[in-house]
């Protein structure tokens, strides 16, 4: 596996109030913006921040819900290499509509380890 970009995810219940604190006070920038998710960046090694909005309508989980979050190459053939080896695969390989493949394992303790691999959405 070649990790190429990692990133630390966070899910909240406000979502414009975390996109503004990262822009305003850290100079974090907007690379993608959804009702559901904001992708932040910087231009320098720092990593990226995910926020994703939590389900309103779900009950508050009581602890933290610790992601890391790891950009790699030919995610394919690593989701069928930790397939054959029985890695606990939490969240099968899935393309989401602005082109980027994700996986989902989760360790022992609930740390969730998300796969990522951007691919150019069709006629883009």
């Amino acid at each position: 596996m070649n990790i190429v970009a990692s990133a630390v995810v966070f899910t909240v219940d406000d979502l414009a109030g975390s996109r503004r604190f990262f822009t305003t006070y850290l100079d974090f920038r907007e690379v993608l913006d959804t009702p559901d998710f904001t992708w932040l960046s910087r231009d320098d090694a720092a990593a990226d921040i995910m926020v994703h909005q939590r389900d309103l309508e779900l009950p508050r989980e009581r602890i933290a819900q610790p992601v890391v979050a790891f950009a790699v190459t030919d995610l394919a053939r690593e989701y069928a290499r930790l397939h054959a080896e029985g890695a606990p695969i939490t969240r099968h390989l899935w393309r989401n509509p602005w082109g980027e493949w994700l996986m989902c394992l989760t360790d022992p303790n609930g740390i969730v380890v998300e796969l990522t691999e951007w691919i150019a959405p069709s006629g883009a």
